[in-house]
């Protein structure tokens, strides 16, 4: 040996490339991180190369993963809208009465807008021309999926005498108003709001009291 000491490499300021391999984990990263640059900069603002950057990859190797932008925000809906979907799906799985069950799937989209407002925000607050194929059709789909499960259980309520209205008027306005509140929440998180289950309990009420008879 020389004595002489060895010295660390000078960091150049640029993105660490991180390495190859664990490509589900990284395909989680990307998505995570193109989520949350959608929302910041908006589906128009953000590029593959800030997204690639904020996950230490080439833009290049990102384009293994993802052959377009679209691509990305399209899995991004997909993936919220299967968690959505999942939930709903227990709690419709569920025994009791229909009302009981119609309650908590109205509570579970709040939560799960709370939970998710990035993704939440893409898929329900935005619609870039730029993106039509990617959220637009995901929307459309799954989207469509989850409001036919709710209306089909607004059926069952009706079917049994405990609607006041029409089905398709009541299912409307109860979704009107679970997304009002989470809407609101996120994009106006300024106002002096009340606590968050107490004003989804209020909204409950009061929807619940004016559309059905018990």
């Amino acid at each position: 040996m020389s004595g002489v000491p060895i010295q660390s490499p000078v960091p150049t300021g640029r993105s660490t490339r991180k390495p190859k391999g664990e490509g589900h984990a990284r395909r989680a990263e990307i998505l995570e991180a193109a989520e949350r640059i959608f929302v910041e900069v908006g589906y128009d603002g953000a590029t593959i190369r800030r997204i690639a950057d904020e996950v230490g990859l080439s833009s290049t190797a990102l384009y293994m993963h993802f052959p377009e932008k679209s691509a990305i925000l399209h899995e991004i809906c997909e993936g919220a809208f299967g968690r959505l979907q999942a939930a709903n799906a227990t709690i419709l799985a569920e025994g009791g009465p229909a009302e009981v069950k119609l309650r908590r799937l109205m509570e579970g989209y709040v939560d799960f807008g709370f939970a998710n407002p990035n993704a939440y925000r893409l898929i329900y607050l935005t619609r870039p021309v730029e993106a039509r194929e990617g959220a637009d059709s995901a929307s459309q789909r799954l989207g469509g999926e989850l409001y036919r499960a709710f209306e089909a259980l607004i059926e069952e309520v009706g079917a049994a005498g405990g609607l006041r209205g029409d089905v398709r008027a009541t299912a409307q306005t109860l979704w009107a108003g679970a997304h009002g509140i989470v809407s609101l929440m996120i994009t106006k998180p300024y106002f002096d709001w009340v606590d968050r289950q107490v004003l989804t309990r209020t909204m409950m009420d009061a929807l619940f009291a004016g559309l059905l008879k018990s």
